[in-house]
């Protein structure tokens, strides 16, 4: 628990302090931003800070905080070195460039933003790798929901598609309306339900005091995860430390802010309170796999990551419990999965230039994205190992997008003399790592750990290369210019 705390000490100090330096990287001032410039009553809404900031947590948080932090505790206390220092210097890193370059691009999508600072090819080559990534998401978040509430509307395979008619509808309906009509009004209630699950797990921690392994006792406590720490730990807790899904989800906050100046709390401090949120996951999960929580919840179901949070929940917080637990690994799931295929939207429109007033532009956009998507989750329902095979690309996926995003912000500050320093370590960071889990993982190419290990080192060294290369190239055309 000694970790527990300074994790927590450490989020918090990491918001105030290096959050508040990343701030004076970018200057945010007074300019008027997209959501005045550009309103348009669809996408670009005007709404208050604290409805942004509750809207934006729950975009980027969903299950994946709480799921991934799960899964993530498997490998022992290390866990907690990946989501404070990749929350603080990572992730929360990787939100407010996405979410405050897009301000500054008219509210730009991240393939736009790519495609201003990376090049045209990268551009086109992350358009369709991003459209993608959100349409898996929105199958998967369509298809686990859907299991639950089946199972406990009956159990039967004819209520379980019921309910996936029922969340699809829903679907369509908040990637086609207003912004502040669905998605504005109820997330902000979905996202306190998130914050008060989270508030009740950490007093009940405070209350039983579990003893648990310390940061400094990972190399004598044996991980239950069967695969190697690196890279697999930091594809695993992704959402709780760094997810590049979230650049994709920034765009459609940055549309609604009336201030740059509340970019820090907005986009950082959204990203810090997610870290929270997994810290706290992750603690739980240490005391029921590693201080006899199984055992004293006397549970009889699996490991996996939706049965902890019911059983634990319920047992921990009641009725109450038992209720959030269904909000967290029921409705967190849909509200990622209406934001991702809205996103996919915007996307789309942003490339073609297609102005989303017209109901009828947004059903031009809107109804081939539906229909792949549908694809997908037939196949997830009809494949017996569908599910596991889309998450397993869309880990990889996810992480791949962070790469491309932190490189965008570090040519940024580069091409404004910034401390480019503070993007390009976790770009080179991610580069490394999803190039390993792609080699060595069973959902890429299964080689061995020596294999994997010296081609990542391999494209590390030619990333930073590159970078130096181009650097050098940009600076010597200052110098003759």
């Amino acid at each position: 628990m000694i970790s527990f705390l300074l994790s927590l000490v450490a989020l918090l100090v990491g918001y105030l302090v290096y959050g508040r330096f990343i701030e004076s990287l970018i200057g945010p001032d007074d300019r008027p931003t997209p959501a005045r410039r550009l309103a348009d009553g669809i996408d670009f809404v005007e709404l208050p800070t604290w409805k942004v900031f509750m809207i934006q947590f729950l975009n980027i948080a969903g299950t994946g905080p709480i799921f991934g932090a799960i899964m993530g505790a498997k490998f022992g206390p290390s866990a907690y070195l990946w989501i404070v220092f990749g929350c603080i210097f990572a992730g929360a890193v990787h939100d407010y460039f996405s979410g405050m370059l897009s301000m500054r691009h008219d509210g730009g999508s991240m393939p736009e933003l790519i495609g201003i600072y990376l090049g045209k090819k990268a551009r086109n080559a992350l358009l369709l790798f991003s459209i993608l990534v959100l349409l898996m998401v929105g199958a998967v978040f369509v298809y686990s929901p859907a299991l639950i509430l089946g199972s406990i509307s009956g159990g039967d395979a004819q209520m379980m598609m019921i309910w996936v008619f029922i969340i699809f509808a829903y679907y369509i309906i908040a990637t086609l309306l207003p912004i502040d009509k669905i998605i504005g009004k109820i997330y902000p209630l979905f996202a306190f339900a998130l914050l008060f699950m989270a508030a009740g797990m950490m007093i009940v921690l405070f209350v039983k005091w579990p003893s648990l392994p310390e940061v400094w006792q990972i190399g004598s406590v044996a991980p239950l995860a069967k695969e190697p720490i690196f890279p697999c730990l930091f594809i695993t807790i992704a959402c709780g430390a760094l997810s590049g899904f979230h650049a994709t989800q920034s765009p459609m906050m940055a549309r609604c802010l009336k201030s740059e100046r509340l970019g820090r709390p907005a986009f950082y401090g959204a990203m810090i309170t997610e870290g929270v949120v997994a810290l706290v996951w992750a603690t739980v999960s240490s005391w029921f796999f590693y201080d006899g929580g199984y055992a004293e919840l006397n549970s009889t179901s699996t490991l996996s990551a939706p049965n902890v949070v019911t059983v634990v929940s319920q047992s921990w917080l009641g009725t109450i419990g038992g209720v959030l637990a269904i909000l967290g690994v029921v409705a967190a799931p849909i509200t990622s999965g209406d934001t991702a295929l809205r996103s996919a939207r915007l996307i789309v429109a942003d490339f073609l230039r297609l102005d989303q007033h017209p109901i009828r532009n947004r059903l031009l956009v809107a109804i081939p994205l539906f229909a792949v998507t549908t694809l997908l989750l037939w196949f997830n329902i009809s494949n017996q190992d569908g599910f596991n095979v889309i998450w397993g690309y869309f880990g990889w996926s996810n992480q791949t997008l962070s790469c491309f995003m932190l490189w965008t912000a570090t040519v940024y500050l580069v091409q404004h003399r910034k401390a480019y320093i503070v993007t390009l370590i976790p770009a080179l960071f991610m580069t490394t790592t999803c190039t390993c889990f792609l080699l060595i993982s069973k959902t890429g190419f299964g080689l061995s750990p020596l294999i994997s290990y010296s081609v990542s080192a391999v494209v590390m060294l030619l990333s930073l290369c590159w970078f130096v290369s181009w650097k050098r190239k940009r600076e010597t055309l200052n110098i003759k210019q």
